[in-house]
Protein backbone atom coordinates (compact mmCIF):
# COMPACT_ATOMS: atom_id res chain seq x y z
CA UNK A 1 0.00 0.00 0.00
CA UNK A 2 1.33 3.38 -0.95
CA UNK A 3 2.25 5.95 1.70
CA UNK A 4 -0.51 8.35 0.65
CA UNK A 5 -3.32 5.77 0.63
CA UNK A 6 -5.99 6.55 3.21
CA UNK A 7 -6.63 3.96 5.91
CA UNK A 8 -10.05 2.22 5.77
CA UNK A 9 -11.13 3.51 9.19
CA UNK A 10 -10.19 7.07 8.22
CA UNK A 11 -12.06 6.71 4.91
CA UNK A 12 -15.11 5.39 6.77
CA UNK A 13 -15.12 8.54 8.91
CA UNK A 14 -14.69 10.84 5.89
CA UNK A 15 -17.55 9.14 4.01
CA UNK A 16 -19.77 9.13 7.10
CA UNK A 17 -19.20 12.88 7.57
CA UNK A 18 -19.91 13.58 3.88
CA UNK A 19 -23.13 11.58 3.75
CA UNK A 20 -24.54 12.15 7.23
CA UNK A 21 -27.95 10.55 7.84
CA UNK A 22 -28.25 9.40 4.22
CA UNK A 23 -26.26 6.30 5.20
CA UNK A 24 -28.07 3.24 6.51
CA UNK A 25 -24.79 1.66 7.60
CA UNK A 26 -21.09 1.99 6.93
CA UNK A 27 -18.70 -0.84 7.81
CA UNK A 28 -15.06 -1.81 7.49
CA UNK A 29 -14.38 -5.49 6.90
CA UNK A 30 -11.22 -7.09 5.52
CA UNK A 31 -9.81 -3.62 4.92
CA UNK A 32 -12.74 -2.56 2.70
CA UNK A 33 -15.33 0.15 3.32
CA UNK A 34 -18.95 -0.72 2.48
CA UNK A 35 -21.73 1.87 2.50
CA UNK A 36 -25.42 0.88 2.50
CA UNK A 37 -28.00 3.42 1.35
CA UNK A 38 -31.73 3.52 0.67
CA UNK A 39 -32.92 3.49 -2.94
CA UNK A 40 -34.50 6.92 -2.46
CA UNK A 41 -31.09 8.42 -1.50
CA UNK A 42 -28.95 6.45 -3.95
CA UNK A 43 -28.38 9.00 -6.74
CA UNK A 44 -27.71 11.87 -4.33
CA UNK A 45 -25.28 9.73 -2.31
CA UNK A 46 -23.38 8.69 -5.43
CA UNK A 47 -23.10 12.32 -6.54
CA UNK A 48 -21.69 13.30 -3.14
CA UNK A 49 -19.19 10.45 -3.24
CA UNK A 50 -17.97 11.74 -6.60
CA UNK A 51 -17.88 15.47 -5.78
CA UNK A 52 -17.16 15.87 -2.04
CA UNK A 53 -13.56 16.80 -1.12
CA UNK A 54 -11.96 13.87 0.70
CA UNK A 55 -14.09 11.38 -1.27
CA UNK A 56 -13.51 12.32 -4.94
CA UNK A 57 -14.45 8.92 -6.41
CA UNK A 58 -13.88 9.79 -10.06
CA UNK A 59 -14.34 6.27 -11.41
CA UNK A 60 -17.08 3.68 -11.27
CA UNK A 61 -15.09 0.48 -11.78
CA UNK A 62 -17.93 -2.02 -11.39
CA UNK A 63 -21.69 -2.25 -10.87
CA UNK A 64 -23.63 -5.51 -10.60
CA UNK A 65 -26.86 -7.00 -9.35
CA UNK A 66 -27.31 -9.61 -6.60
CA UNK A 67 -30.29 -11.91 -5.97
CA UNK A 68 -30.61 -12.76 -2.27
CA UNK A 69 -33.81 -14.82 -2.61
CA UNK A 70 -32.09 -18.02 -1.38
CA UNK A 71 -31.17 -16.29 1.90
CA UNK A 72 -34.77 -16.63 3.11
CA UNK A 73 -34.18 -20.40 3.23
CA UNK A 74 -31.62 -19.87 6.02
CA UNK A 75 -33.75 -17.34 7.90
CA UNK A 76 -32.20 -14.09 6.62
CA UNK A 77 -34.78 -11.39 5.85
CA UNK A 78 -34.34 -8.41 3.59
CA UNK A 79 -34.74 -7.19 0.03
CA UNK A 80 -34.33 -9.77 -2.71
CA UNK A 81 -32.41 -7.58 -5.19
CA UNK A 82 -29.40 -5.40 -4.41
CA UNK A 83 -27.20 -3.26 -6.66
CA UNK A 84 -23.52 -3.19 -5.66
CA UNK A 85 -21.12 -0.55 -7.00
CA UNK A 86 -17.36 -0.21 -6.57
CA UNK A 87 -15.91 3.29 -6.76
CA UNK A 88 -12.27 4.33 -7.14
CA UNK A 89 -10.58 7.63 -6.34
CA UNK A 90 -7.44 7.76 -8.44
CA UNK A 91 -6.41 11.11 -6.99
CA UNK A 92 -6.71 9.93 -3.36
CA UNK A 93 -5.87 6.24 -3.87
CA UNK A 94 -8.98 4.88 -2.14
CA UNK A 95 -11.95 2.63 -2.87
CA UNK A 96 -15.47 2.20 -1.53
CA UNK A 97 -18.30 -0.26 -2.10
CA UNK A 98 -21.90 1.00 -2.20
CA UNK A 99 -24.90 -1.31 -1.70
CA UNK A 100 -28.48 -0.25 -2.43
CA UNK A 101 -31.51 -2.50 -1.95
CA UNK A 102 -34.40 -2.43 -4.41
CA UNK A 103 -37.57 -1.64 -2.46
CA UNK A 104 -39.90 -3.85 -4.52
CA UNK A 105 -38.99 -7.52 -5.07
CA UNK A 106 -41.55 -7.88 -7.88
CA UNK A 107 -40.37 -4.79 -9.77
CA UNK A 108 -36.81 -3.97 -8.67
CA UNK A 109 -35.91 -0.39 -9.57
CA UNK A 110 -33.17 2.08 -8.61
CA UNK A 111 -31.88 5.32 -10.13
CA UNK A 112 -29.35 5.19 -12.95
CA UNK A 113 -25.92 6.72 -12.28
CA UNK A 114 -25.07 7.12 -15.99
CA UNK A 115 -25.20 10.90 -15.62
CA UNK A 116 -22.38 10.66 -13.06
CA UNK A 117 -20.17 7.99 -14.68
CA UNK A 118 -20.50 7.00 -18.34
CA UNK A 119 -19.08 3.55 -17.49
CA UNK A 120 -22.38 2.77 -15.74
CA UNK A 121 -24.13 2.47 -19.11
CA UNK A 122 -23.15 -1.11 -19.95
CA UNK A 123 -22.93 -2.23 -16.30
CA UNK A 124 -26.57 -1.20 -15.73
CA UNK A 125 -27.66 -2.82 -18.98
CA UNK A 126 -25.99 -6.06 -17.84
CA UNK A 127 -27.76 -5.96 -14.44
CA UNK A 128 -31.05 -5.27 -16.22
CA UNK A 129 -30.52 -8.14 -18.65
CA UNK A 130 -29.36 -10.75 -16.13
CA UNK A 131 -31.39 -9.77 -13.03
CA UNK A 132 -34.28 -7.67 -14.37
CA UNK A 133 -33.30 -4.64 -12.28
CA UNK A 134 -34.65 -1.44 -13.87
CA UNK A 135 -32.44 1.66 -13.76
CA UNK A 136 -34.66 4.73 -13.80
CA UNK A 137 -33.25 7.49 -16.01
CA UNK A 138 -31.07 5.19 -18.14
CA UNK A 139 -31.43 6.44 -21.72
CA UNK A 140 -30.89 3.09 -23.48
CA UNK A 141 -31.91 0.31 -21.10
CA UNK A 142 -32.06 -2.86 -23.23
CA UNK A 143 -30.55 -6.32 -23.14
CA UNK A 144 -26.82 -6.58 -23.71
CA UNK A 145 -25.82 -10.26 -23.32
CA UNK A 146 -28.90 -12.33 -24.17
CA UNK A 147 -30.67 -12.53 -27.53
CA UNK A 148 -33.58 -10.33 -28.64
CA UNK A 149 -36.20 -13.02 -28.08
CA UNK A 150 -34.80 -14.20 -24.73
CA UNK A 151 -37.40 -14.78 -22.01
CA UNK A 152 -36.60 -14.07 -18.36
CA UNK A 153 -33.44 -13.04 -16.52
CA UNK A 154 -30.84 -15.85 -16.29
CA UNK A 155 -29.04 -14.79 -13.08
CA UNK A 156 -32.19 -14.85 -10.97
CA UNK A 157 -32.11 -17.76 -8.55
CA UNK A 158 -35.51 -19.01 -9.74
CA UNK A 159 -34.46 -19.15 -13.42
CA UNK A 160 -34.29 -22.80 -14.60
CA UNK A 161 -30.83 -24.10 -15.52
CA UNK A 162 -32.09 -25.27 -18.90
CA UNK A 163 -33.89 -21.97 -19.62
CA UNK A 164 -37.40 -21.54 -21.00
CA UNK A 165 -36.72 -21.84 -24.74
CA UNK A 166 -34.07 -23.30 -27.01
CA UNK A 167 -33.09 -22.18 -30.47
CA UNK A 168 -32.37 -24.26 -33.54
CA UNK A 169 -31.77 -23.54 -37.19
CA UNK A 170 -34.67 -24.58 -39.39
CA UNK A 171 -33.37 -25.53 -42.85
CA UNK A 172 -36.83 -25.30 -44.46
CA UNK A 173 -37.52 -21.82 -43.13
CA UNK A 174 -33.84 -20.89 -43.46
CA UNK A 175 -33.79 -19.08 -40.14
CA UNK A 176 -33.29 -19.55 -36.42
CA UNK A 177 -36.46 -20.58 -34.58
CA UNK A 178 -37.31 -20.72 -30.89
CA UNK A 179 -39.20 -23.58 -29.30
CA UNK A 180 -39.90 -24.83 -25.76
CA UNK A 181 -36.99 -26.59 -24.07
CA UNK A 182 -36.96 -30.35 -24.68
CA UNK A 183 -34.52 -31.16 -21.86
CA UNK A 184 -36.16 -32.83 -18.88
CA UNK A 185 -34.93 -31.38 -15.57
CA UNK A 186 -33.45 -34.14 -13.40
CA UNK A 187 -31.35 -34.69 -10.35
CA UNK A 188 -27.76 -35.49 -11.24
CA UNK A 189 -26.48 -38.37 -9.11
CA UNK A 190 -22.98 -39.73 -9.57
CA UNK A 191 -22.93 -43.35 -10.78
CA UNK A 192 -20.37 -45.54 -9.07
CA UNK A 193 -18.75 -48.14 -11.31
CA UNK A 194 -16.57 -50.85 -9.81
CA UNK A 195 -14.74 -53.61 -11.56
CA UNK A 196 -15.68 -57.26 -11.02
CA UNK A 197 -14.30 -58.77 -7.79
CA UNK A 198 -13.77 -55.27 -6.34
CA UNK A 199 -12.24 -55.60 -2.88
CA UNK A 200 -12.04 -59.40 -3.24
CA UNK A 201 -15.86 -59.78 -3.26
CA UNK A 202 -17.57 -62.28 -5.60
Amino acid sequence: MSAFAIQPEALRDVVAAALGDQVRSITVKLGEVTVEVAASQYLDVMRKLRDTPGCQFEQLVDLCGVDYSAYKEVGVEGARFVVVSHLLSVSLNQRVRVRVSCADDDFPIVASVCELWSSANWFEREAFDLFGIVFEGHTDLRRILTDYGFIGHPFRKDFPLSGHVEMTYDTEQRRVVYQPVTIEPREITPRIIREENYGGLH
